[in-house]
């Protein structure tokens, strides 16, 4: 790669002083790997309480608040205090079983909304707020009147609500190096959360992202404990407002900072993994961001799906209890994540003392698991499974924050100064604070020839499925859980980047013409934008295997070179969650600019892309990357910079005064090391992600037993070398019986079609094998490829290992991107199959089962 600097090059100034670089870092410099970044090679073999500091929150002890939540404490029944742990969904509790139970707090998640209308007015907001209120306020069932409290996920605005403003995404507002910033995006969000009459914002995330596979990358600010510190308490303050002075007003919310701990440093970015980690790494590293945010006052802390060495962080009383609320000195309330609860040994979502034994306060529980994990938690606390004082613990925590957010003193939810003020919801002021965020969040890569900023009377092709896609520069946590599902017409008062682009030329003299293909036709563009990148996901869906950039389908590339073969100027706008590997798409663009997601105000982009009338510069880049940007698809940018191989050091970004060529950006990389490694689904026990349901096909439930019956199918454990490491499986002939293997999230595995890969089994079966048995591969919404084998080719009744080649399924690689179901097995018959060690294998040379003519 050539990098050229033709005259001499000015520092690049930040708004913070961190450990970034102070000037221009040459592509592919060596850098220093910093010893923290190293992952620990074998788990502690004992912990140090002294590592972790001694947080001082603003909230001294008021004794006289303590003195009201003993005296309410005093008054209340074992049900009422279990009440307060739990926190359902407002999809699975009714009016009803708020006024009968009285629940402490309540939750709408992503994609849940009044009346399950994705278009309730902001009244329909309000009502319920208001509704749900007066029943948990109403003692003439449960006896006691406690007000409840809402939360609800404002992750980047106000995101579950039509008309928010929607900001930048955590990456975005890393890159603008702008902790004042924050504060201010905070409070805005606030305001629009509290217009619908919602108490508590489950917002900021304060992880440190450490490798960009990992699906929520861009929920994290950066990958360095320093920006995450400052933004954190920024955040903190602005959302709660605790250093105004007014601890929150009836303009703040509750914050809480999430997920506690080392979410974003999990093996391979596997989310909900294992992070594997020093404990001296785990405070200096990952929890940074919550000693800052106990200081800034943040009243509640949501618990982490991931494991630190293997142990869940829901379960985990010494991460819990003994540092966070003992050692730290948190005084608030540790609240789980969507039934995290669950995935504890020993825990199903409906039972786990476990958990609370560990120091969790407050039970996320959505579906109806909430009642029998209401009931059973009473009667462990009846029985001495949960102490009596752990119980009063929580809830003191939980009537504590109540008390200081001032919910038993101001007015009901519809009688508060801000609830219904529709003019707040994506206000003028507002969207131009998101505007200016979008402005200081872009990072320029490359700008060959300074051809970036544009005239704005030039003739300009606006091209690629990104230009006028507001749901794809939202994102996701936009409307919807995952972002998708949604329309432009879904952001109403929202900017595409086509349009903020259009605007400003037609105000200038210029033309903007979109063709989301690039074909056009009469005057030849002067420069053609294209708009591209990643489609929506959340959590779960995003993570990747692979950093490659389209990988296997390079359509984007080829709409780039289409442009550069017809001698068209190409800037590229690179919409994404995260830093990937694009040095084709580098390579095939004269300006390269990424804009992360910008969200509803994209006119940002046009505003640093383009002069003004009198061809002035309007606004320079800001934005500065805080994430390092790999050089290769196949490792984590933490290896790279270990190694020295980063493409871009975090810190890097172009201003439009830097005369720099950049140009043979290396497309060739050793894939040697991405290939697969073995893919397990029954090993002994179901291997995670992976869970066993079993029905007919349509109505199916999870297996939950050593033995599970059905209708059309039975399951049960059963030996083979050692105990319940095997499962018999017996159709019964009342219809089609199916057991399947399934994952939460889809599962990138295009790995395994790119080598010789089999779906391997050891299997018997018995009986009457008359029908086929059909294995089927989920690969997405409504994509099925089967392959059947009958008798001749099932083993007998001893155990043979059978292997199919993985080809016979005519699984496209972009459908190997997307795998929910590994395998599921059925059949019409009357027969018995015992299956055991299942699993996907590479480089399964010799599979005995080869494709025939039997696929659908």
């Amino acid at each position: 790669m050539e990098f050229r600097i033709k005259d001499s090059l000015v520092a690049f100034p930040l708004s913070l002083v961190l450990t970034l670089t102070a000037c221009q870092p040459e592509p592919g410099a060596q850098v220093k790997a910093d010893s923290a970044q190293a992952p620990s090679a074998k788990a502690p073999t004992q912990r140090d309480i002294n590592l972790w500091p001694e947080a001082v929150s603003p909230f001294v002890r008021d004794e006289k608040l303590e003195a009201r939540v003993d005296e309410l404490l005093g008054q209340m029944t074992l049900e009422q205090k279990v009440a307060q742990m739990i926190q359902p969904e407002i999809r699975d509790f009714t009016v009803e079983d708020m006024r009968r139970y009285g629940f402490g707090s309540f939750l709408n998640g992503g994609g849940a909304y009044p009346n399950n209308d994705k278009h309730a007015r902001i009244q329909d907001w309000v009502e319920l707020a208001e509704t749900l209120y007066q029943a948990g306020l109403d003692a003439s069932e449960d006896g006691i009147a406690i007000p409840p409290m809402w939360g609800t996920d404002a992750v980047h605005g106000h995101n579950n609500v039509i008309g928010a403003t929607l900001f930048p995404h955590n990456i975005g507002l890393g890159a603008a190096h702008n902790p004042a910033l924050i504060e201010e995006i905070a409070a805005a969000t606030a305001k629009e959360v509290a217009a619908t009459g919602i108490d508590w914002v489950f917002a900021p995330t304060v992880a440190v992202v450490r490798d960009d596979r990992w699906g929520r990358s861009y929920e994290g600010y950066g990958e360095y404990p320093e920006l995450i510190k400052e933004y954190s308490a920024a955040f903190v303050r602005g959302m709660q407002g605790v250093h105004t002075g007014e601890w929150l007003t009836e303009s703040h919310t509750l914050s809480t900072a999430k997920h506690f701990i080392g979410d974003g440093g999990t093996l391979q970015g596997d989310d909900q993994g294992d992070t594997r980690v020093s404990e001296s790494e785990l405070i200096e590293i990952h929890g940074q961001g919550y000693v800052s945010a106990i200081e800034a006052g943040v009243q509640t802390i949501m618990v982490s799906f991931n494991s630190w060495w293997g142990e869940k962080n829901h379960g985990n009383h010494y991460l819990l209890t003994q540092v966070l609320k003992e050692r730290m000195g948190f005084d608030g309330v540790l609240v789980g994540d969507w039934n995290g609860h669950g995935q504890l040994p020993g825990c199903t979502i409906d039972s786990c003392p476990e958990a609370i034994n560990a120091g969790l306060d407050i039970f996320m529980v959505p579906t109806d698991a909430w009642k029998p994990l209401y009931h059973n938690t009473i009667a462990q606390v009846q029985e001495g499974t949960i102490a009596q004082e752990r119980i009063d613990d929580a809830v003191r925590r939980v009537l504590r924050i109540k008390f200081r957010a001032g919910l038993f003193d101001k007015p009901s939810p519809a009688k508060r100064a801000l609830a219904g003020d529709e003019s707040l919801i994506g206000s003028q002021q507002h969207r131009a604070l998101a505007r200016k965020a979008v402005r200081e969040s872009l990072v320029m890569l490359k700008n060959n020839g300074q051809l970036l900023p544009l005239s704005p009377r030039l003739n300009v092709l606006v091209a690629g499925d990104g230009a006028d896609n507001i749901g794809k520069q939202a994102g996701g946590w936009s409307i919807t859980w995952q972002g998708t599902d949604n329309l432009n017409s879904d952001f109403p008062g929202a900017t595409s980047i086509y349009d903020g682009i259009a605007q400003h030329l037609a105000s200038a003299g210029g033309k903007a013409v979109l063709s989301e293909d690039g074909s056009w036709s009469g005057e030849k563009p002067d420069v053609a934008i294209v708009v591209f990148g990643e489609e929506p996901y959340a959590e779960g869906n995003g993570d990747l295997a692979n950093l490659e950039y389209q990988r296997g389908a390079k359509r984007d590339l080829a709409l780039l070179e289409s442009f550069k073969a017809q001698g068209i100027p190409v800037v590229s706008v690179f919409v994404t969650g995260r830093p990937l590997w694009v040095n084709p798409e580098l390579n095939a663009s004269d300006a390269f600019v990424v804009a992360w997601l910008p969200g509803t105000e994209a006119g940002g982009v046009a505003d640093l892309l383009f002069r003004d009338g009198n061809e002035g510069v309007r606004y320079d880049f800001r934005g500065r990357l805080s994430f390092s940007w790999p050089n290769s698809p196949n490792g984590d940018a933490q290896a790279e910079e270990s190694s020295g191989a980063l493409l871009f050091k975090r810190g890097y970004g172009l201003s439009v005064k830097d005369d720099v060529e950049l140009s043979g950006f290396d497309e060739a990389f050793d894939d040697s090391v991405a290939g697969p490694e073995l893919l397990s689904l029954l090993d002994g026990v179901v291997k995670a992600p992976w869970k066993v349901w079993v029905g007919d096909g349509q109505q199916m439930e999870q297996v939950r037993s050593n033995t599970q019956v059905t209708s059309n199918v039975t399951i049960r454990d059963i030996d083979k070398r050692i105990q319940q490491d095997a499962r018999r499986i017996s159709f019964n002939k009342q219809g089609t019986g199916v057991v399947r293997f399934q994952a939460d999230f889809p599962q990138d595995l295009r790995a395994f079609g790119e080598v010789s890969s089999g779906l391997v089994m050891e299997v018997r079966s018995r009986g009457d094998r008359s029908q086929p048995l059909t294995l089927t591969i989920g690969c997405g919404d409504g994509c099925r490829r089967s392959f059947q084998l009958d008798a001749a080719t099932l083993p007998g009744d001893e155990w043979q290992e059978l292997s199919v080649d993985l080809t016979c399924f005519n699984l496209t690689s972009a459908e190997l991107d997307s795998i929910f179901v590994p395998l599921e097995l059925s059949s019409m018959g009357d027969w018995e199959l015992e299956v055991s060690n299942i699993r996907w294998q590479p480089d399964a040379a010799q599979t005995q089962v080869q494709c025939g003519t039997d696929n659908d």
